[in-house]
């Protein structure tokens, strides 16, 4: 070899090679006799796949695809909901090639679970599931629309109420005509889980009719359908400004597969409009989220992703919040898989695959199409297959099926059973190297090697050489004998340097979100390439998952360092670095120990149950490394309540604890309970929510509250409250105990309310005169006993009309539209509260039954009549009012409207322009028999320099203003007035170029389109008549 000994020594420290043969068939009749190698069994090309299919669709089919590769080629069968199905000629289930079409298909007799089965003389194979199912969308109901009222200023939601419907839908809403659809803004929000529309705070924008537009997106179908209108009524507004409420939530719990898009929703009324922010309470967002409001979309769910996320809406007035959580699971995913095997009859088996997946799939075997259990030499296990010694029945096709409740995969390979004599293959080259050692399967026969010196030659035909250095390369024969013949085979022994860790890992101990490095350095032969792996309790990890933890270290071929980044409890265990050749390969472990929060605590059990009090019992959960400090415990009231820490006894509940008493709970209240543990390093997840219990019933604590009344009809007091609420009622039998009494008086009554919901209650008694004053206290009773009761509150009895009318009513004219009215004011009399009075006002001839109305918001005693008609007399009374209805008459006054004013624009406008002024000249307007006098004119001024106008006012046909000088142009309006009003403006446009001035015809009243007059350097364009 050329080495001397030392150089091979310490190059060169193989201990043990093992070569072996597989071989060819020695004679043509065995191969044959065993099968061709063109022969194998159904391979799937093409498997169908789930279709969805409108149901109103006008195709006339569906296919479903099934192509296999086979030799010699396959027969296809299909089978629906596990059932052969019968392919006769001239049926609607028809067989082209692999593939089945069924005709004119339709919901009853087609819809359901299909696979087809692929066979040939090696076997049969079954295809993956293939679900037909069948889409519709129906009609919205033709029913109308309740109209939807509330305070402008409130948040309102609209409900769309889908129609049924498969899948599911995609909305969007009309505002009174198509296609004017609701924006998506901050203040509005359509929920595409219900449909809903959601207003946060609404304004005079808002009112209007509103449609739903459901619109369903089938494969190839799209079909949308509207709702009846429903309108959507203001009424007066609400200035108050209310905290956050969440009115769109997403659920508790939400399940996703991996991969799937997940999106959450979470909307708020409030004044101001709420803004909603997104936070992962037990991690981070990814900054590739969508998450803008009013969701919070995860395009691509992965593991990492389950957890506790909280939408937060916030105002100025407060904030709300709720909670749900995301829980991740998984179609199963092949681990490992069967390969196509060649056995020797009499030999043993074994086959196995492996699955993951959420829930953990279950693994179950298929033999030609047909299930597998474990029977004579077969053991089925799960994912293990064992043969004990094969014969040739045991030959054909053998499917790995995995499945959980989201999914089924199948694996398939061909087993071939095979009596044979030796194998003879040709010229080989074996490459070993320091440290190798290979293995290949053993046959039946008799073995000898030859190169020419003595080796050891095991039973199974193995040859051993022992303290392997350069100077055994070379060739090797082998040669083979059994009762069926004879063969032999050459092949070349190459040595190589063995590959060594040269730099190994070490263990280490970490926090949770520590960074670490694992070293891991190897040499090897230079001749060939160097490749790293790494498992975690020798599972492979993968470095290219997205935000995932583990990063390689470095590109160099030597170095193969492992980093973990922020590390996690899982992360902990044994690692194993690899180092390998295509020859050898070379390993070394190292334990990583992951410190952290405690794990949850487990079988939380609640006992000892009072009216504010529990026991409640737990499991100690995993310390994760880090010894438990303290336990906390938290409550929630059911169905949606948040988790809230309680007070507990003892106060700080020690690590060593597995019981403590609740404190403080609220008597006849659906709780759950909860409990999670800290150590030095953090608090853990929580433990899954105790059974839910209800506490026992107890004498109400608190008073009703909002205590007030008033109005209704003579002889009456009416008596308001505002309802106590579930969590105050503390017992079943819930009511409300009143007492009142008049001002002054000694002696009480009382009554009995009974209901939790009752809001109100009326005393009728004839002898009650009008607003009079009545003492009025409450307490709440429940079959336990009767609660504290309230303060005591005025309440006055319902009022009557005033009794008094108005005096000296006054009424003139004000202009051709409007009239002052004034009169003298009454005095407050003991019928009731006034509130102001009422104007009514007919024109002369006419009834006063038909007489319009207007009141006054308060006690003033003048007010102006506006939207009259001119010249027109009408007559006026005055009445005093009061929440009971308005009082007697004032004797009625009369006040004739002015004279309109004259209906044409001044005309003949021209004007001149000097170095600081304006002058404007037009011709004076003469008032026609039927419109009033001409006292003035008003002009309304308005330059480039300034965009605010100025009015100016004058008795003449003609005025000066001054004006700057670098002034470009001037929008000027001129109008009459008078007794009757303003009338109407003729309005012109003014470029100035020069000094010169021009005319232009009235032609306003005729809105004529008038075109440019120019005159030297000034153009004088008419627009149009405007009211100012």
């Amino acid at each position: 070899s050329g080495l001397s000994q030392e150089e091979a020594g310490s190059m060169l420290s193989l201990l043990l090679l093992i070569l072996r043969l597989w071989w060819y068939p020695l004679f043509a009749g065995w191969s044959s006799a065993l099968g061709s190698p063109a022969t194998f069994g159904p391979v799937f090309e093409d498997q169908p796949v789930g279709l969805l299919f409108p149901e109103e669709s006008t195709e006339e089919q569906v296919t479903l695809a099934c192509r296999a590769r086979a030799s010699p080629p396959a027969n296809y069968r299909w089978k629906m909901n596990g059932t052969e199905m019968k392919l006769e000629p001239g049926s609607r289930h028809q067989l082209m090639g692999g593939n089945l079409v069924i005709m004119s298909p339709t919901k009853a007799q087609d819809a359901g679970v299909y696979q087809c089965l692929a066979s040939n003389p090696v076997g049969t194979v079954v295809s993956r599931e293939a679900v037909l199912r069948f889409g519709f969308l129906q009609e919205f109901s033709k029913e109308e629309r309740d109209p939807v009222k509330t305070h402008e200023g409130w948040g309102v939601m609209l409900p769309c109420n889908p129609p049924a419907h498969y899948p599911g839908l995609s909305y969007r809403w009309l505002l009174n005509e198509f296609p004017n659809f609701i924006p998506t803004d901050g203040r509005h929000f359509v929920s595409q889980t219900t449909g809903n529309l959601y207003i946060a705070r609404t304004n005079a924008s808002d009112l209007g009719n509103y449609s739903c537009l459901a619109t369903s997106h089938m494969d190839f179908s799209t079909k949308s359908v509207f709702s009846k209108f429903a309108q959507l009524n203001l009424a007066a507004e609400d200035p108050r400004l209310f905290a956050p409420s969440i009115k769109a939530r997403f659920p508790p719990e939400t399940y996703a597969l991996v991969g799937q898009q997940v999106t959450l929703e979470c909307f708020a009324f409030g004044n101001p409009v709420p803004r909603i922010k997104w936070r992962k309470v037990d991690g981070s967002l990814s900054p590739q989220w969508t998450t803008a409001e009013p969701t919070l979309q995860i395009p691509s769910v992965s593991f990492e992703d389950e957890g506790t996320y909280e939408c937060e809406a916030e105002n100025s007035k407060g904030r709300d919040t709720v909670q749900g959580r995301i829980i991740v699971q998984a179609q199963p995913e092949w681990l490992k898989v069967i390969s196509d095997t060649e056995a020797d009859i009499g030999s043993n088996l074994r086959w196995g695959c492996a699955a993951a997946g959420k829930p953990r799939p279950m693994v179950r075997w298929l033999r030609n199409g047909e299930p597998l259990t474990s029977q004579n030499r077969v053991e089925v296990l799960a994912g293990d297959l064992q043969f004990s010694k094969l014969s040739l029945e045991d030959s054909g096709m053998y499917q790995c099926v995995a499945e959980n409740k989201h999914g089924t995969i199948y694996a398939s390979a061909e087993l071939a059973v095979q009596g044979k004599g030796p194998k003879r293959w040709g010229r080989a080259l074996w490459t070993a190297a320091a440290g190798g050692n290979p293995h290949t399967p053993k046959e039946p026969v008799s073995f000898l090697w030859s190169q020419g010196a003595l080796m050891t030659v095991t039973l199974d035909g193995t040859l051993i050489i022992r303290n392997i250095s350069r100077s055994d390369e070379g060739k090797y024969t082998c040669f083979a004998e059994n009762f069926m013949g004879k063969a032999n085979s050459t092949g070349i022994l190459s040595v190589r340097d063995a590959t060594k860790i040269t730099l190994a890992p070490s263990s280490a101990d970490i926090n949770v979100g520590d960074n670490l490095t694992l070293q891991c350095h190897a040499s090897h032969d230079p001749t060939m390439d160097l490749t790293f792996t790494w498992t975690l309790d020798d599972f492979p990890i993968n470095f290219d998952k997205p935000g995932g933890h583990y990063r390689r270290a470095s590109v160099k071929e030597t170095v193969g360092d492992l980093t973990i980044l922020n590390a996690q409890l899982r992360h902990g265990g044994k690692y194993t670095c690899m180092a390998q050749t295509v020859v050898d390969g070379a390993s070394k472990e190292a334990t990583v120990l992951v410190r952290g929060p405690p794990g949850p605590p487990g079988g939380v059990v609640v006992r000892d149950i009072g009216d504010t009090t529990v026991q409640l019992s737990w499991s100690r959960g995993f310390d994760n490394h880090s010894p438990i400090a303290k336990y906390m415990l938290q409550a929630r009231t059911t169905p949606a309540g948040k988790w809230k820490q309680v007070r507990t006894n003892p106060v700080n509940i020690e690590g060593n604890a597995e019981t403590a008493q609740v404190l403080g709970l609220m008597p006849w209240t659906d709780y759950e309970f909860r409990v999670s543990a800290s150590n030095i390093l953090g608090t853990g997840e929580p433990s899954g929510p105790s059974s839910r219990i209800r506490t026992k019933e107890a004498v109400p604590s608190v008073a009703p509250s909002g205590l007030s009344g008033g109005g209704g009809a003579p002889g009456e007091l009416i008596i308001n409250w505002t309802p106590m609420s579930r969590e105050y009622q503390n017992g079943d039998g819930f009511g409300y105990l009143l007492s009142f009494r008049r001002q002054g008086s000694s002696s009480w009554q009382t009554t009995r309310v009974p209901g939790a919901d009752a809001q109100y209650f009326v005393y009728s008694n004839e002898s009650i005169q009008p607003y009079t004053p009545f003492e009025v206290k409450i307490r709440s009773y429940n079959r336990r006993g009767d609660g504290p009761e309230s303060l005591t509150a005025l309440v006055y009895s319902a009022e009557e009309e005033p009794r008094v009318a108005p005096a000296k009513v006054w009424a003139k004219g004000a202009s051709s539209s409007e009239m002052n009215v004034s009169w003298e004011p009454v005095r407050q009399d003991v019928n009731g509260i006034l509130l102001g009075y009422e104007i009514r006002y007919w024109k002369a001839g006419d009834k006063e039954a038909a007489a319009d109305r207007v009141r006054t918001a308060g006690l003033e005693n003048s007010a102006q009549v506006t939207g009259l008609h001119p010249n027109t007399k009408y007559h006026i009374t005055v009445r005093a009012y009061n929440r009971a209805g308005t009082g007697p008459a004032s004797p009625s006054a009369d006040a004739t409207t002015m004279k309109s004013p004259p209906r044409r624009p001044p005309g003949n406008i021209s004007w001149t322009f000097s170095s600081s002024s304006l002058s404007i000249k037009w011709d004076p307007v003469v008032p026609l028999r039927n419109e009033s006098t001409v006292t003035g004119y008003k002009m309304l001024y308005q330059n480039d320099l300034h965009q605010t106008p100025t009015l100016h006012l004058t008795n003449k046909n003609w005025i000066e203003i001054p004006v700057a000088e670098d002034i470009g142009y001037a929008l000027v309006q001129i109008r009459t007035t008078g007794p009757g009003g303003d009338g109407i403006p003729a309005e012109v446009h003014i470029v100035r170029n020069g000094g010169t001035s021009m005319m232009v015809e009235n032609t306003a009243v005729r809105m004529a389109h008038p075109g440019p007059v120019l005159s030297c350097t000034v153009m004088l364009i008419l627009i149009h008549c405007l009211d100012l």
